[in-house]
């Protein structure tokens, strides 16, 4: 079982894994755990803590049977960084299947891993892999997926239930449940990723062109989901489309689209600094306007105050926290 470290690796994603493997040793398991880094020097993660590598790329011969690739939240640069795209590639052709954990799923998408694959990443970035990635089929709901070879897993700790499942692969079930057990985790977690956001509102959805609409709408809220757009991309009327939203979901397309986008742009918001034009674009809002009478309406706030709170705790301030209203 290999682990790739890089400068910026998010912590839980290497040791998440790595302690579900070196657990299930203790329960008659045979994995040999590296960890390796381009140069096989160590590394610092996000946490600012150091990592030590135990051999460097160059010097992996064996094949390995797990390939783990962590993610990092400067992902966006990341991607760019050719050389180590490279590494990914020369370590996914000695693997015998490669996951990825969080926003890892950017380097095996940029490095061409995932063209035409199901993939998974955390719920908050979904909407940017399909976005950046479009020959990647984006499941913004699921814990991880398995598409062949690849396997990707949501947010940090869904990389815990990534590695259960290739333990209960390679050594049965016993033996993952006995790991889980140890680690007190669940075997297998309830629900999707839909428990943190906007689709913990709806429940649980039987109709399976349903459930494709509405992660076409969380997977890129920004695009076309007028009620006329959905009927024509289901091959329903949009009769059928209206009474589905109303007997599953409890309300009307163009509320449920709204409510996605008012999270997406909250996120934007919160973890960005996009002009809101852009926010407003990029969510489906089309103008700052329309965004700023949806917040008010929603939240009672209007974007610009929206970021203003949230972006910070406001601790340190000598004074109260500023608002602008835009």
């Amino acid at each position: 079982m290999t682990v790739l470290a890089f400068p910026g690796v998010r912590l839980l994603d290497v040791t998440g894994p790595i302690e579900v493997f070196t657990t299930a040793n203790e329960f008659g398991a045979r994995y040999r755990v590296r960890i390796v880094s381009e140069d096989g020097a160590e590394v610092i993660t996000s946490a600012g803590t150091r990592l030590g590598a135990d051999l460097s790329v160059t010097e992996v011969s064996e094949p390995s049977d797990v390939l783990v690739i962590p993610g990092g939240a400067n992902w966006e640069t990341l991607i760019k960084d050719d050389a180590l795209l490279d590494v990914i590639r020369r370590l996914n052709e000695k693997s015998r299947c490669t996951a990825s954990v969080c926003t890892g799923s950017f380097l095996l998408a940029a490095a061409g891993l995932l063209n035409g694959r199901r993939a998974a990443t955390h719920w908050r970035h979904s909407q940017q892999l399909a976005s950046r990635f479009p020959s990647v089929r984006v499941r913004p709901d699921a814990i991880f997926v398995r598409d062949g070879q690849m396997l990707t897993s949501a947010g940090v700790s869904a990389g815990i239930d990534l590695s259960l499942s290739l333990v209960e692969e390679h050594y049965g079930a016993e033996v993952a449940r006995s790991v889980a057990k140890d680690m007190v985790v669940f075997m297998q977690r309830p629900g999707g990723q839909s428990q943190f956001s906007v689709h913990s509102q709806v429940s649980h959805v039987h109709h399976e062109m349903l459930r494709g609409l509405l992660d076409a709408v969380a997977t890129n809220p920004g695009a076309n989901h007028t009620v006329a757009a959905m009927a024509r991309r289901a091959g329903i009327s949009i009769r059928h489309v209206t009474r589905l939203f109303h007997e599953e979901v409890g309300t009307t397309p163009a509320r449920y689209v709204e409510q996605v986008r008012l999270e997406a742009a909250q996120m934007l918001l919160e973890t960005g600094d996009d002009p809101l034009p852009v926010v407003a674009r990029r969510t489906g809002f089309g103008s700052p306007e329309s965004l700023r009478r949806a917040f008010v309406r929603h939240l009672g706030v209007t974007p610009g105050a929206f970021r203003a709170t949230f972006r910070t705790t406001g601790a340190g301030a000598k004074g109260p926290v500023a608002t602008t209203s835009s």
